[in-house]
């Protein structure tokens, strides 16, 4: 019964293009859709349902460490129709269930509408490259978007390190070694250990969650090798500060050295509802690490990068709030849903009141494309 009731709910999600399933007990399924909760119109599940329901598609392994530790991550495939990410955790001593949907297809650069200063970086030898953001935000979508491209014009290894493995590359001009945390390896940090003998070009690290991570990452793009990380944090100048703060204070001052020379850029992202309510569309902030700001982060000035990306608008940078507004300005998202997820929503409530009366405020400059991927490559 359980096993054909997953199938279904899988088969629903998949054919509304939910994003993630939620399964509570004295709930009906739920889905996300657009970012938007709905409840499906089935019975309401009670606490032999959600069992069943864990049961049926996680894992023997994954049941043990539930059983243990209240909680378990894992993915799998659904036919060749779609992967999901699970969590299994227990609220009010009941078994609950949150799945959230991978699509096969990778998109492409133009399909996410990534800057495209991005796919030049691409091609840089070594240094650090994060993505971060709020969870469900599309940070491992912008990620496989961006693996798969080097692995598609590049003749590189590149080795992943994820918890657990979401989207699934073929090799393609590049090997591609992806390895999953409490399967293949223990930790994040022990695969970035042995990463480093495996003649890597690139290393994906999933989460950059604990100090040792993120010092293993900064040492890996240090030695010669192209990073890509993520972490939760909203605009590059909160990533910049994330890390070093990570770090004890008498070592902060020689990781502000090492960031300034190994980090290549930050993407932060959110993803805002559209208009129609049918889909969302990805704001991103850009930071490029030129001369300038290398040199604000070594002399511990990262409050003044903000200023340094509104003045970097050649190399592709951008603020999140422009990015906002220009959704906002060109009516493919809500004036509200753009304002929630401003990082100054006082500062952005004045930019649309002024546009409403007809004072546009300085928008993104458009910039030549070509001349764009000439200066990321410098």
């Amino acid at each position: 019964m359980a096993t054909v009731h997953i199938d279904r709910l899988l088969e629903t999600c998949i054919r509304v293009g939910g994003s993630d399933i939620h399964l509570h007990v004295g709930r009906a399924p739920v889905i996300r859709m657009h970012g938007h909760l709905r409840s499906l119109e089935t019975k309401t599940l009670e606490p032999d349902d959600t069992v069943a329901l864990m049961k049926s598609i996680t894992p023997e392994r994954n049941q043990q460490e539930f059983q243990e530790e209240g909680g378990t991550d894992f993915g799998f495939a659904f036919g060749d129709k779609a992967r999901f990410r699970v969590a299994v955790f227990r609220q009010k001593g009941n078994v609950s269930l949150v799945l959230r949907q991978i699509p096969n297809k990778i998109l492409n650069f133009e399909q996410i509408g990534l800057p495209k200063a991005v796919q030049a970086l691409c091609h840089r030898p070594r240094g650090l490259f994060l993505v971060t953001g709020p969870t469900g935000s599309g940070k491992t979508t912008t990620l496989a978007c961006m693996i798969n491209y080097i692995n598609e014009v590049i003749d590189h290894h590149i080795i992943t390190v994820e918890d657990p493995i979401e989207y699934y590359h073929v090799h393609k001009k590049s090997c591609v070694s992806q390895r999953e945390v409490g399967v293949d390896v223990p930790t994040f940090a022990e695969a970035l250990r042995r990463a480093l003998r495996m003649d890597p070009d690139v290393i994906l690290v999933g989460e950059m969650r604990d100090l040792e991570t993120i010092s293993s990452a900064i040492a890996a793009a240090e030695t010669g090798h192209l990073v890509f990380g993520t972490l939760h944090t909203t605009g590059a100048q909160g990533t910049i500060n994330r890390i070093i703060d990570a770090f004890p204070t008498n070592q902060q001052e020689q990781i502000r050295v090492q960031l300034s020379t190994t980090m290549l850029a930050v993407l932060s992202q959110t993803l805002v509802p559209t208009v129609d309510g049918q889909g969302r569309r990805a704001a991103y902030e850009f930071m490029v690490c030129t001369p300038a700001i290398q040199n604000l982060i070594r002399e511990n000035k990262t409050y003044r990068i903000d200023s340094a990306i509104q003045t970097g608008k050649k190399y592709g940078m951008q603020l999140l709030d422009d990015h906002l507004f220009y959704l906002y300005e060109s009516g493919q998202c809500p004036p509200q849903e753009c304002l929630d997820r401003s990082r100054a929503p006082g500062e952005f409530k004045k930019r649309i009141e002024e546009h409403r009366k007809g004072m546009t405020g300085d928008l993104l400059l458009k910039t030549d494309d070509d001349q764009l991927m000439d200066d990321a490559k410098e």
